[in-house]
This record gives C-alpha cells, structure tokens and sequence, in this order.
C-alpha cells in the first residue's frame, strides 16, 4: 500500500537530472537473477525506491512475463524545494509495471505518459505537470491516481459473443489500489478514501501481448473500479487477483479480486471481500465473505488474502486472521479459506486451515508496526499471511492434480529463529499436510515467501526474502536481507520430494531502505512467482544496489531516544546518492532435473 498520509524519500543533486530512464532490456542469464525495475533514476530518492512486487506468466504463451512493483520513478526528488522532505507528490501514481519477452530474462519498462514530477529535482518547490511516466496510464485521464499494491493476472479475451476462448487471445488484467485525482475534475469515481481499480491490455488477435502493443497507451482499456460498494470512509486495501485460466472450468474466464475492506478507521471492522466478473473486467459485483468483525485480541482484522481456482473451476480465498501485536507478543493468527463453487456468486463460511505466529517480536515505537530486522526497522506486517498456489493444468486443464501449495513466515520458535513453513492439500483444501520450515541456511530469518506450483503438479517454486543477521537494538550495524528460490520434484502423493536452492541473490543493507518520510526502513509486505510446465518465474525485494547513510542512521535513533521533535537530514547533502535505492529483482529458470 502506498502510506499517502506519509513524507516522501530521498533525492540528490542536479546531476541526477541527466540519468535517462531506462527503456531497454537489461541482459540476464537464464538461471541467474537480474533487475526488474529497470526504469528508475538509481541516483535520486526516492525516485529509486521500488517494492512489494507481483509477477504473472501467460500460460498460453510463457515467453510473456508482466511485473508490478510500487514504484517512485515518477515522484519529485527528496528535497525539492524543502532539503528535509520526501513527500510522496499528491497525485503522481506509483504502480510500476514492467514487460518481458523472454520468460524473465530481461526486463523493459515501458514509456506512457500521464501526471508526473520526476522532472522536481530541486531545489525548486515541485510543480508536477503531464509527461513521461513509468507507471500504470489512463489513471490521470480517469481522473485518478494509481496508489500501488500491484496484482496481475492472465487470462482469455472474450469473444464478440462474450464467450471465452485462448484462441481470442490473451488479456491482462492487472489491479491497484486507486484514490481520486484531486487537479482533475470528473464525476465521482468512487466513494471513500481508497478503492480497488483493474487496468487491461489485450494480446494481439488469436496470440499475446507483443512489445509494440505495451508501446501504445492507447491499447489499455481504461481502469475500471472492482470494489464497487463503498461509504464515504472506505479504505480498500491488499487487493489480490485471478482469472479462473483452465479451459476445463465451467468458469473459465471469471475474474476474481479480493481485498481487506477497512471501514470508517484505521483499526475499524474490516471484512474480507471479493468481487467478480463474468464479462472480461468490464463490470464487477462483490460480496462480503468474513464478517465484519474486530474484537481484540481474538479477532484483529483480516487481510493478506490470496486467490485462485482449480481445474474444475472451484475458487479459493486464503487469508490471515490477526490477533492483535499490542495486546501480547507475538500475537497468534490463522490461515483461513473460503470456497466457491458457482462462479463466486456464493462462498463457505471462513474456516481455519492452520494456526500461525505472527513473527512480530517488537513494535516500534515511531511508526507502530511489526519490525523484524532492528528499531526503524521495515515491517512485517504480513510476514505470516498466506501465499498460494494450485496445479490447474492451465491453460487447458488438461494433466492437473489440483493440489494447493501454500507458505507463509511463522515466528513459532522465537525471535531471530523466523521459518519460511510449506503446507499443501491434494483433497481440495479439505486436509492439509503438517507445516515444514524449508529455508534452505539455518542463517535465513524468512521475511516474506511466495509458491509456484506447475500445472501438471510435478515442480513447486518457492521464493522468499530473508535477513542474515540478528534484531538490531540500534541502526550502528548491518541488517543484511536476500532473496532466495527453492525447488522441488512433487512425488505421486503430492508431497515435496526435496528442496533445492537454485539461487541467492546478493545481499543488502536494510538499513538503507526508508520509508518516504524517513523514520524506517521499507521494503513492502510480499514477494510473489509463477510457473508454468517448463519455466518458473520469481521476484523479490532486493538492498543490494542501496547504500547505508549514517546521518540517517543516527536520526531515526535520536527521535526514538532523545528529541522526537527533531528534524531529519537534508539527504542530498548527507547521504550516497544510491541511499534509498531498492530494487525489484527476479529469477527465471527451470527444473533442473
């Protein structure tokens, strides 16, 4: 989610003016890892500051890969026209997506342009203004803003006769959080604070999506509004979503979003929701499938949900049931599923698939969020959510065993002792097996993970971001965070035969992530993958490329210890120009047997 209440990053001198963004792919090794937000200004915070990304393959032709990221690329320099501020720019989008043509080996980002304020590099107060942007377009046009948490799907187009066919072509969906465009005057696009809006762009006739079709703007259909039913203090959030993609499902084609309702305050009754369309995204109806409940400590929210569908067109919702982390620490959750069988027109009643330890030792006492690598430390709030998989024979159905994989980050057995856990279903999400930790170093503290199960079953992906050092006391050391993927074979049980790593990212300081208004680090709530029969995508949140700065480091404690009041440091004066700098960062690869 995109905190718009908050400040923004970091930026630096007017040298940095002369950095072009990135346009062309950026060579990678089958294999290997390589950067995925390739269109940010490195040298300027926080116009360098990308995390929580998602990533989806078109299972009809897997060579296509589209990524999400939250992305400040288009936001104005830390310090333009204030030397101590970093505000996110009112009304600049920050839904960053990124194309590839090759099953994730290289990346480009594609050009648009709507409202932005990458050209506010200081020390002039920012007057953002229409031009090039690298987010999500037709948000300025609609009289919105696109507000991040990136989910995207692929799926079939719909027919002249609004049937569903591969052979139409694909389309991707891809859903953000949004508010209103306060400079644009148009009808009321919605009620509330933040709602959810889906953006799509068409493949070409009978294939997918080509680089000369992500060129055009004009090919996305303009963002439509999925969470239709809202009050006037509505604040959507943590949306997922799916397209029902296996030609063998009487719902092949249905688009499924679910989301965390917030209502009327920040801690309020916030009920699960899910909405549908049957008519390719052009319009939605939603249903409530939790309660509206939030009875501290017992029940303390919901949210962190995940969706998909199997073979036979059943659709599943998985999410976290909090309990609250300033009643007791660590507070103890449960993983909790709903089903549908007819399409999403009705849902089961939320039922328990696991209990969970919220790894959230400590809250700080600045920003009031879980923290697991230190003080000013970046959250975690949902560390211990779930992330899900299926094996739906997709695109056609054909060869799947439609068993569910699923992960998440529990804190069971302490603080600095965090496990990625790995559970699965071969019975519909009826039974699940024992939960196992799978990091692949006893070193790894696990921080966010995310499945990806072939179609056919046969390979589960696992990738997720962890720390290697202890929780910091103070901001004086190193907090170094990777990025790790797993494999392993699935024997005839469905149980994982054994996992391997296939890679290790380079480590980075934490420390040099921030928030925009520079009291913590950030690095987002998740990481995501995805996989066909013979190849895997995943992405992560990578600080390798983010530099430490020390006025930084001693200001977020002296706010906590000392003087609460005192103001933080002009960073383009007193911090490395690659302060801030975090990026998205990907493997593509295959089975290796």
């Amino acid at each position: 989610m995109r905190p718009r209440r908050l400040a923004a990053s970091l930026g630096l001198t007017l040298a940095a003016s002369l950095v072009a963004v990135r346009a062309i792919p950026v060579s990678a090794v089958h294999g290997g890892d390589t950067e995925v937000t390739v269109g940010s200004n490195d040298l300027v915070f926080s116009q360098n500051k990308q995390n929580e990304p998602a990533i989806a393959i078109d299972p009809s032709e897997p060579s296509v890969v589209v990524a999400g990221a939250n992305d400040n690329l288009d936001l104005e320099a830390c310090g333009a026209g204030d030397p101590t501020t970093c505000p996110f720019t009112e009304n600049v989008g920050v839904t960053g997506v990124q194309f590839s043509f090759d099953s994730g080996d290289t990346w480009v980002q594609a050009a648009y342009t709507g409202w932005t304020a990458r050209h506010c590099l200081g020390p002039d107060e920012c007057v953002p203004e229409a031009g090039p942007i690298g987010t999500l377009p037709g948000f300025f046009e609609a009289g919105l803003v696109s507000d991040g948490d990136p989910a995207m799907a692929f799926g079939p187009q719909p027919g002249e006769d609004g049937s569903f066919s591969w052979d139409n072509g694909s389309r991707l969906y891809f859903a953000t959080l949004t508010s209103r465009h306060s400079a644009v005057s148009v009808e009321e696009p919605f009620r509330g604070f933040e709602a959810i809006a889906v953006s799509r762009l068409d493949g070409e006739e009978g294939g997918s999506l080509t680089p000369d079709i992500v060129a055009d703007q004009s090919n996305w259909l303009p963002p439509v509004i999925a969470s239709q039913r809202q009050s006037g203090t509505t604040f959507a959030d943590k949306e997922q979503i799916w397209v029902d993609n296996a030609e063998s499902s009487p719902f092949f084609g249905n688009v499924y979003v679910c989301f965390a309702q917030f209502r009327s305050a920040a801690f309020a009754a916030a009920p699960l929701m899910v909405s549908r369309s049957e008519d390719g995204g052009d319009t939605w109806l939603q249903r409530q499938v939790t309660g509206a409940h939030n009875v501290p400590p017992t029940r303390w929210g919901q949210s962190g949900c995940t969706i998909r569908t199997d073979s036979e067109g059943t659709a599943y919702v998985l999410f976290e049931q909090f309990q609250s982390p300033f009643r007791f620490l660590p507070p103890e959750g449960t993983l909790m599923m709903v089903r549908s069988t007819d399409g999403g027109r009705s849902w089961t009643r939320p039922e328990p698939v696991v209990d969970v330890t919220d790894p959230c030792f400590f809250v700080d006492p600045i920003t009031f969020r879980c923290v697991m690598d230190g003080v000013a430390g970046a959250r975690n709030d949902l560390s211990a959510a779930p992330s899900v998989d299926i094996a739906n024979g997709a695109p056609t159905g054909q060869g799947a065993t439609d068993e569910i994989v699923l992960t998440w980050v529990d804190g069971r057995d302490g603080l600095n002792d965090e496990h990625v856990m790995f559970s699965y279903s071969t019975d519909g999400g009826e039974t699940w097996a024992d939960p196992v930790a799978v990091e692949s170093d006893p070193g790894d503290r696990g921080y966010y993970s995310a499945p990806a199960i072939s179609p056919d079953g046969t390979d589960v992906y696992l990738v997720y971001n962890a720390f290697l050092t202890p929780f910091q006391e103070d901001t004086s050391q190193p907090r170094l965070i990777v990025g790790v993927v797993l494999h392993s074979d699935i024997d005839a049980e469905g149980a994982p035969t054994g996992w391997t790593e296939l890679h290790r990212g380079d480590p980075g300081d934490a420390r040099g992530s921030s928030q925009n208004n520079l009291v913590a680090g950030f690095l987002g709530d998740y990481v995501y993958a995805d996989a066909t029969n013979d190849v895997a995508v995943a992405v992560w949140n990578d600080a390798r490329e983010a530099s430490n700065c020390e006025a930084i480091d001693e200001w977020r404690m002296t706010i906590r210890e000392d003087d609460p009041s005192a103001a933080p440091p002009a960073v383009q004066d007193e911090c490395q120009t690659t302060f801030g700098n975090t990026d998205i960062f990907g493997w593509s690869g295959a089975d290796p047997t």
